[in-house]
């Protein structure tokens, strides 16, 4: 109850059954406040804290990591929102 916490969530968002709109947003969480944030829409890291501007800098000047966040609309969220799409919605 007196420690620290730190946790991750990333998430996928879309309205659209062709993922035309996908957004791929991944937060870093401490005590829970979001201090950093990934959002596909955006294209890069944005901090919220200080602690969260200088680590969005230090990303942000990473295009190995920046080429990673933004791949991951299609890896990650168009490819499973494709077999949840296909195992659920489509056998109404």
């Amino acid at each position: 109850a007196h420690g620290y916490y730190y946790s991750r969530w990333t998430k996928c968002i879309h309205s659209s059954r062709d993922f035309s709109d996908m957004v791929f947003i991944d937060n870093y969480i401490f005590n829970k406040d979001v201090h950093i944030q990934f959002n596909s829409t955006v294209g890069e890291y944005v901090g919220y804290t200080e602690h969260g501007v200088y680590n969005a800098r230090r990303y942000n000047d990473d295009p190995n990591i920046l080429q990673s966040e933004r791949a991951q609309v299609d890896a990650y969220c168009k490819q499973n929102a494709e077999l949840y799409q296909a195992a659920i919605a489509d056998k109404t």
